[in-house]
């Protein structure tokens, strides 16, 4: 990752922005996909990302690592691509099953042990991440890029901008957070 060159790309270097791209394609999407929860999205979200990062590439301070620059645009293009969602209504879009799609059938079914099976999983799933929504935006982040990309909390406090110990604390905060919710939905379900 270090062999990318900041010079070239600042340049204009479509080799250099093609290796880039190559290099943290992989990364981004999956940084998207921890706060949309739907690929084709996440793969929209990480095109913006990489369309941000060649407009603004010479603004990058070098004093930061390239892939922390590049985690906090993955990350502030997904949070406006919710707000977006948010004010537009479509929540339910993002969460719902769709069962009229045959491929997706297909592989619902393929992966699972039994249709009830998969289908509580996917209920689970809908649950935590609506759960994980409802954050405030910042814990959000934090339990987002720690849990779906395994980010340490020293990497979180760089691509945040901010303190370890602050981390530690919306860490902390958004896991009682989400206790609270989940304990909340599991006991009304009852």
């Amino acid at each position: 990752m270090d062999n990318i060159s900041i010079k070239d790309l600042q340049k204009g270097s479509e080799s250099a922005f093609r290796q880039l791209v190559e290099t943290y394609k992989n990364q981004v999407i999956n940084t998207c996909f921890g706060f949309v929860y739907n690929y084709a999205d996440a793969e929209d979200v990480a095109q913006d990302v990489f369309v941000e990062i060649y407009e603004s590439i010479n603004k990058f301070n070098e004093d930061s690592q390239l892939s922390t620059w590049i985690y906090r645009i993955s990350v502030n293009k997904s949070l406006d691509f919710i707000r977006k969602i948010k004010r537009k209504k479509r929540w339910s879009e993002l969460t719902r099953i769709n069962l009229d799609n045959k491929d997706e059938t297909d592989n619902w079914f393929k992966n699972s042990e039994t249709p009830h099976y998969t289908l509580e999983q996917k209920e689970r799933i809908q649950i935590l991440n609506s759960a994980i929504n409802t954050l405030p935006k910042n814990q959000r982040s934090a339990f987002t890029l720690h849990k779906y990309e395994d980010l340490s909390y020293k990497e979180i406090a760089k691509v945040l901008n901010t303190s370890v110990s602050s981390v530690e604390s919306l860490m902390h905060r958004a896991k009682k957070n989400l206790q609270k919710r989940l304990r909340k939905y599991y006991l009304s379900d009852n």
